[in-house]
């Protein structure tokens, strides 16, 4: 029943039109056949033709057409050449040809995004005015554009904008084929249908066709037919984006379970749109996408960029290992090889990472050849016809051609890019297309090109939910609308009008002022809200948690008391929870074999930790990508003390300018040495001077009181029982208590954390174990252990451990103890406290947020 109502409401509104054309028609003499009637979208040329049938079901009809299409239909042909053709892949080429030519090279790339927006929007206008006039209104558009600008900031937007108007002013709109006289003579009756936003170029026709023309505003027409206001307007508050689309696609839901069909599904933000379509099509609802996606945001064009980013000279290892992931596994078969190796080798830059060889690897070897030949197409300076025909290679040797030309999105990116064979003769005739580039600028110009573009993806005709603008429900007979996305930021009431023109611009050249865009938006909620059924839907937080408030659109319906809170469309399931028990495997079929002071600290700390980490072997696979952090610059620093303290060994000077020079020579190396960036390095090198001074001091002072360098990042093995302790002693000195007597080696452990923390580990005793694990890889009887604090900020302080050889025997006992109840099948419980539980691997396995 609701479904007959609501389409004889928009019936009504179609009926005021057509009955009024007809009559027109029948006083003037015209035969239906010869009257065309504009409308303004393309999507109501079908919809007018099938409310004409039902209207007049015998005889003749009216052309109905967009000034586009009906261009086309009798044959113009499109701007060709160096002309605006209103495609970026050929455009952005003549386009940066006419900035060059023009003197502007160094602010070529600032300008030309600017340019072609500009381009585009004069183009509109240029193809409003009648042929015979258009030298005039270039006189006048002219001297409206030549007017200085105060600011300097905006000189070269003016100097964008010249150039653009004169690139305009060179192209014949294919639309003047309107204009002609048999054209005039053969259509005897004009209408132009109007929406929201009145069509200069519909206004000039009608002009041109006199008194065998007029006009139909459409918004009156229709808030005449639909006097009622909506039956229900059910407004939803949404906590956040993904609360959003889940309570807007329940709402779809429900209007299609209610009967209410055609649904319309309003795409006010495009992300949230995709959402919301991606629920509905997981649940199975047929949805048909009139507004379709920007085709840079596909997976094939994702595609394209990840192959050019891998092609840079500067490439991530990341990247290039994005790129390989997405091609097809049969041609890449040693791919979790190749990224085991390289995270292990931890460069960030492929081209450093090719500085080694991997040994005793040859399927990595051989891979890495291929790689460099696979980027070797896209290297060097080329036209963008030889660019076109490299990357098209390179996507046929990978194998990604036969998967991007057999998918719909695939297709559609490799047709705009020009990729197929032949396509790329599109680009040769222009002017610039011998212009040599760089990779930087191809890539440049397919992210505009796929930015430009758009994706529409098939659907079935009669799909019951359309999304669409909210403007084109317009004279659409749509039992219930879906409006998310009503909130403050993406729901405006004045939306900004596009381009970079000043207000006086705008007046001056017929440009759409704010005021225009907010009086258009008004009407097109007007229109929205008298759709039978309407949801309003809006979060009250961003992505960010900035709060957020409902569209004032939305506050003035409210204060209206034009609609009420709607219920959640979602059906509640209850879920019967299920804690989990804290897991305590026995891990007895693991034997360890090897222990080291981590690996024993991670038993002491959890033996779940333990049992994933160290007898599964379940590790974290290192970022290549990653920032330099504390960790890296611990890492710097024992390499940078290693080097100083082997050149001192070997050049003994007690000179302080010798040996601080000999410290900085032993950074650099370590620098070079760990494939460490200058640039991220720089917060930790800053403060070297002061680490440097403040070490030589302290060393100066450990050597007065007896102490002498022996060995550094010494590697040490120690048997016990069937176990093997195994460890990296920082550093062993050779002291000589009082001055005299034998001599007693120190261990020392380097630490570069806060000094109290060091503190705490001495205070510690027997829990901490590091110096007593490393006491343990030596069978000395009289032994001394400390940590050495190298304080950034110019202070090392030795903490040294008392009586480490007692807690050397104690942690011993503690091991043969541990692992003998390992072997005899011990629980490993996840013990779930202290602080190591904030980042350790594991937690996530073990499941701790879930326990009972």
């Amino acid at each position: 029943m609701t479904v007959i109502a609501t389409n004889n409401l928009v019936a009504d509104g179609w009926k005021r039109v057509l009955t009024r054309v007809a009559e027109e028609a029948g006083k003037r003499g015209v035969h239906p056949a010869s009257v065309v009637v504009l409308v303004p979208y393309a999507q109501l040329m079908a919809q007018a033709q099938k409310q004409w049938a039902a209207l007049f079901p015998d005889g003749f009809m009216p052309r109905f057409e967009t000034t586009r299409n009906w261009a086309t239909m009798l044959g113009a042909e499109p701007p060709s050449g160096s002309g605006f053709q209103l495609d970026v892949a050929c455009d952005a080429l003549t386009g940066r040809s006419l900035l060059e030519a023009a003197g502007f090279g160094a602010q070529t790339d600032a300008m030309l995004g600017l340019m072609l927006e500009m381009a585009q929007q004069l183009s509109a206008l240029a193809a409003s005015v009648a042929p015979g006039e258009r030298e005039a209104w270039a006189e006048t558009a002219r001297t409206h554009l030549g007017l200085p600008l105060s600011a300097e900031a905006l000189q070269l937007e003016a100097a964008a904008a010249k150039v653009a108007l004169e690139w305009v002013l060179a192209t014949a709109p294919a639309t003047d084929v309107l204009f002609g006289e048999g054209v005039r003579n053969s259509v005897h009756m004009l209408v132009a249908l109007e929406g929201f936003h009145p069509d200069p170029l519909a206004k000039t026709l009608l002009v041109h066709w006199s008194d065998a023309g007029f006009a139909v505003s459409l918004p009156e027409a229709f808030s005449g037919a639909l006097s009622e206001p909506a039956q229900r307007v059910a407004l939803h508050e949404a906590l956040d984006a993904e609360d959003e689309a889940q309570l807007a696609a329940a709402c779809v839901m429900q209007h299609l379970a209610d009967g209410h069909v055609p649904v319309a599904l309003a795409a006010t933000d495009r992300a949230l749109t995709r959402r919301i379509v991606a629920l509905l099509v997981e649940a199975c609802v047929p949805v048909k996408d009139e507004n379709g996606w920007t085709l840079s945001t596909t997976r094939k064009a994702a595609q394209i960029m990840v192959t050019l980013r891998a092609a840079a000279w500067h490439a991530a290892s990341d990247d290039v290992l994005d790129w390989l992931k997405h091609l097809p596994p049969e041609t890449v078969p040693a791919l979790p090889q190749l990224e085991r190796w390289l995270r292990g080798l931890g460069v960030r830059q492929w081209s450093h990472a090719r500085k080694y060889e991997p040994r005793n690897k040859p399927e990595v070897s051989a891979l890495c050849e291929q790689i460099d030949a696979w980027r070797g197409e896209l290297k060097g300076a080329k036209t963008l016809t030889q660019w076109l025909l490299s990357l098209r290679s390179q996507l046929q040797q990978t194998g990604s051609w036969d998967e991007l030309t057999t998918d719909p999105a695939g297709a559609k990116v490799l047709a705009e890019l020009r990729l197929p064979e032949g396509l790329e003769a599109d680009l040769e005739l222009l002017s610039g297309s011998e212009r040599r580039m760089g990779l930087s600028q191809f890539n440049n110009w397919a992210n505009d090109v796929m930015e430009a573009g758009r994706f529409r993806p098939d659907s079935e005709r009669d799909s019951p939910v359309i999304v669409l603008p909210m403007p084109q429900l317009l004279a659409r007979p749509f039992n219930a609308l879906v409006l998310p996305g009503c909130d403050e930021k993406r729901m405006l009431t004045a939306p900004e009008p596009p381009g970079s023109w000043t207000r006086t611009q705008r007046e001056d050249l017929g440009l759409p002022t704010r005021e225009q865009s907010e009086a258009a938006q008004r009407a097109a909620w007007a229109q929205a809200m008298r759709v039978p059924h309407v949801d309003i839907l809006w979060r009250t937080s961003d992505e960010g948690g900035e709060p957020l408030l409902a569209s004032p659109l939305v506050l003035a319906l409210e204060l209206d008391a034009g609609g009420r809170a709607g219920s959640d469309a979602r059906v509640a399931r209850e879920v019967p929870v299920q804690l989990l028990e804290m897991p305590a495997p026995s891990a007895a079929v693991l034997p360890v074999l090897k222990l080291s002071s981590s690996a024993y600290s991670d038993l002491r700390h959890c033996p779940y930790r333990f049992y994933a980490l160290r007898q599964l072997r379940l590790q974290e696979a290192d970022e290549l990508d990653a920032e330099v952090d504390k960790r890296d610059f611990g890492t710097w620093l024992h390499a940078t003390l290693q080097h100083f303290h082997v050149a001192l060994v070997e050049r003994p000077t007690d000179d302080a300018d010798e040996r601080c020079a000999l410290m900085d020579e032993s950074a650099a190396r370590a620098t070079r040495e760990l494939h460490l960036d200058e640039g991220d390095f720089l917060p930790f090198s800053a403060g070297w001077p002061a680490l440097r001074d403040g070490y030589l001091r302290w060393l100066t002072r450990h050597e007065q009181e007896g102490a002498s360098f022996k060995v550094a990042e010494h590697d040490a093995t120690q048997p016990l029982g069937h176990l093997t302790l195994v460890g990296k002693l920082d550093r062993i000195d050779v002291t000589r208590p009082g001055g005299s007597g034998e001599p007693v080696r120190l261990v020392i452990d380097y630490k570069t954390e806060n000094e109290q923390v060091t503190r705490k580990r001495i205070v510690a005793g027997s829990e901490d174990i590091q110096l007593a694990f490393y006491a343990a890889l030596l069978q000395d009887d009289v032994l001394r252990a400390a940590y050495v604090n190298v304080g950034e900020r110019g202070e090392t302080r030795t903490f040294e451990q008392e009586d480490v050889v007692h807690l050397r025997d104690e942690l011993v006992a503690g091991i043969l103890s541990d692992m003998a109840r390992i072997d005899d099948g011990a629980q490993m419980p996840a013990l779930g406290e202290g602080a190591v539980c904030g980042y350790c691997a594991a937690r996530g396995l073990c499941r701790k947020d879930f326990w009972a």
